[in-house]
């Protein structure tokens, strides 16, 4: 098959012109390469963690560690891919680099697309390390993010995310879902 750019052109999900190292929360959801249940199970509305499934966990509460700027809110690590909200802080990193647009071979120090990249890095990283594989993917190559504008909109992304392994049955990212995006 022929390329075609139109067709094959990576696009960004990022929100033209927006700041991410800017204080406010974010959403983001990252998938599991091809779906794959590499975390764990649901049993009876509760998601039961295997040895991957806790390093996901781990790492993604380490994430203050190595960022100090980012406090963790709600978090779920699912069979195949994780939601979770980061609250960046005020820093000086906003008062001293000018918002600036992330681009490919360009990372932007202490924005959301890095602190993603890093935890996806660092739980790639351990669980090839555990199996001796250190090229397998483990995750989707990109994420989902949203920028959580208000209180409300904060409290129902809250609600979900608690509420995820009750609903996985009719989650779009259950493997048996014939409605998969």
């Amino acid at each position: 098959m022929k390329y075609n750019r139109d067709i094959n052109h990576r696009h960004s999900i990022r929100l033209h012109g927006y700041d991410y190292t800017r204080a406010g929360a974010y959403f983001v959801t990252a998938c599991v390469h091809a779906r794959e249940c590499l975390f764990g199970q649901i049993v009876d509305g509760v998601m039961r963690l295997d040895a991957y499934g806790e390093i996901a966990l781990e790492y993604w509460q380490a994430i203050p560690e190595h960022c100090p700027y980012v406090d963790l809110d709600a978090f779920v690590v699912m069979p195949n891919h994780i939601h979770g909200i980061l609250m960046l802080k005020d820093t000086t990193i906003q008062s001293v680099h000018p918002p600036t647009q992330e681009r490919f071979a360009k990372p932007v120090a202490g924005s959301l697309p890095s602190i993603v990249r890093l935890y996806k890095a660092a739980v790639t990283r351990r669980i090839n390390s555990l199996h001796d594989a250190p090229a397998v993917p483990v995750w989707q190559r990109n994420y989902y993010e949203h920028i959580i504008r208000d209180q409300t909109a904060l409290d129902q992304i809250r609600e979900y995310i608690a509420t995820n392994p009750l609903r996985w049955e009719q989650d779009q990212l259950h493997p048996d879902n014939p409605s998969k995006w």
